[in-house]
């Protein structure tokens, strides 16, 4: 698939079908998440991936969007880390790369994914953070589910003219 044509077609996914995602594509993806640009280049993620059942089903006890993680076979949960990058914010722009290229390259492989917001939501981060047993330099960022899709949604063109200004606002 052609980067233009995955920008413009990939759509959120929350429905998928019972396959389990295969390791060769887990690692495509996660190879196409830590080459996502960052502040210095200092690459302050780490990944956890999640393809227990029984981790799957608890985390939407403590992430209010995260129901379709009930059904999902895989859940990517990105996470920068302080002692690398001590600004919060870099790693929130940082990280958001990474979550952007693992959903493109999901997408890529025929995969479904949407991306389900962690940072700066307290109760997510803090949620998160005991469920997982992050350390206390690990801050998680973002949370994204995968899987073969079980829905299919129309191309959506977002482009609006009136969101450009050439030169001053």
């Amino acid at each position: 698939m052609e980067a233009i044509e995955a920008i413009l077609t990939r759509r959120s996914i929350r429905q998928y079908t019972e396959k389990s995602v295969p390791e060769e594509l887990i690692y495509k993806i996660l190879e196409a998440a830590m080459c996502a640009p960052s502040a210095r280049n200092y690459q302050p993620w780490h990944f956890i991936v999640v393809t227990d059942r029984s981790m799957l089903d608890k985390i939407p006890e403590v992430h209010p969007y995260a129901e379709m993680l009930r059904q999902s076979p895989l859940a990517i949960l990105v996470c920068g880390d302080k002692e690398i990058e001590p600004n919060s914010d870099y790693i929130n722009q940082n990280c958001s790369a990474a979550t952007e290229n693992l959903l493109l390259a999901a997408y890529a492989l025929g995969l479904g994914a949407v991306w389900l917001g962690v940072f700066p939501q307290k109760s997510r981060v803090e949620g998160l953070t005991r469920l997982f047993c992050l350390p206390e330099n690990i801050t998680p960022v973002s949370l994204v589910s995968i899987g073969y899709p079980a829905e299919i949604k129309p191309n959506e063109n977002r482009f609006n003219e009136e969101r450009i200004h050439y030169n001053k606002w």
